[in-house]
């Protein structure tokens, strides 16, 4: 369980990683913590920056008792294109998934796509 808590520490520090701009500023911050259990947590930024997580104490009490973490992070390359990771972690270890939302330079704007589609 201790694995498994420092590497959603590491994950949350890696998706924060992104170099610091002084006209980024705090759209939306949640945060349900008391620290006795379960959490959630969220955040958005006004450069696109994205990140929800929550976690689950299962089996409590028992010997088979651990945290479950569910939570996704996105942002905006270099490239205008967002990426966006969604996640699990717990007893089976950590399991990303990886989307990439083209948006950026050359992509066609969803609008587009609909009145095309009729």
């Amino acid at each position: 369980m201790k694995l498994l808590i420092v590497l959603c520490i590491a994950v949350a520090a890696v998706s924060g990683s992104v170099l610091p701009s002084d006209n980024v500023q705090v759209l939306r911050y949640d945060n349900d913590n008391v620290g006795l259990g379960n959490y959630r947590y969220a955040f958005e930024l006004s450069d696109g920056t994205q990140q929800e997580q929550q976690g689950e104490i299962i089996n409590e009490g028992r010997e088979d008792e651990s945290l479950v973490v569910k939570g996704s992070f996105s942002w905006v390359g270099p490239d205008g294109v967002t990426y966006k990771v969604t996640y699990v972690a717990d007893s089976n270890g950590y399991q990303p998934t990886i989307e990439k939302e083209e948006e950026g330079p050359g992509a066609v704007p969803p609008g587009v796509v609909a009145s095309l589609l009729g």
